[in-house]
């Protein structure tokens, strides 16, 4: 795995609290693979807390530095005060699939514009920084297209192997879809090669 395809990513998720002039600041961060993971914690944390006066978040869900849906919002605090800070603290970090929410109660005490953005950062660094991360495994979508014979051996290939099919596709012939781990796209085509005796057209979708 190149470094410039590696990315740290969420090996679970951490609940973190601090206080600031008398509100407190509950951060949430989570595994969110796609967008819709992203938005699902969002939902589950203001579900969690609907007494709070905000629940701010932000999340990249994808690689962080190739084609990652990102998105935040400031939930009715100042604008640019608190999504958009928590989403530079995680771009900084070099997070990827990473879902945050910072539910505010507010305690009386008026914050201004900077001291927002400050309490919004110290939240999602203090979270982070007590997150348990892992290194990302790449993956590329295979198509492999063969004859109906060959379908079970290239199942076969690909199950051994621990990668799960995606999609088939069944017409003249049988197209099987795969998610394979990048570094061992190469490896498995090969063993499919040599089951179907040659007789396969493997490809990495969208080349």
């Amino acid at each position: 795995m190149s470094e410039q395809s590696s990315y740290l990513v969420p090996s679970g998720s951490v609940a973190v609290e601090q206080e600031v002039k008398k509100s407190r600041f509950i951060t949430t961060v989570a595994h969110a693979p796609d967008k819709e993971s992203a938005l699902k914690l969002i939902e589950f944390v203001r579900a969690a807390h609907p007494s709070a006066s905000h629940n701010c978040y932000a999340y990249v869900a994808g690689n962080p530095s190739s084609g990652a849906e990102i998105g935040f919002g400031d939930d009715g605090e100042v604008a640019g005060t608190a999504g958009k800070p928590m989403l530079s603290v995680l771009q900084h970090r070099n997070i990827g699939e990473v879902a945050v929410v910072v539910t505010r109660y507010f305690g009386g005490v008026r914050l201004g514009a900077g001291g927002l953005v400050r309490a919004y950062t110290s939240s999602v660094t203090s979270a982070l920084d007590s997150l348990q991360l892992k290194k990302a495994e790449p993956m590329t979508e295979l198509s492999v297209k063969v004859p109906y014979q060959y379908e079970s051996a290239v199942r076969h290939v690909l199950e051994k192997s621990g990668i799960a099919v995606t999609d088939a596709i069944y017409t003249e012939d049988v197209k099987i879809l795969a998610q394979v781990p990048e570094r061992s796209a190469g490896e498995v085509t090969g063993e499919i090669m040599n089951v179907t005796r040659g007789d396969a057209a493997v490809s990495t979708v969208g080349e």
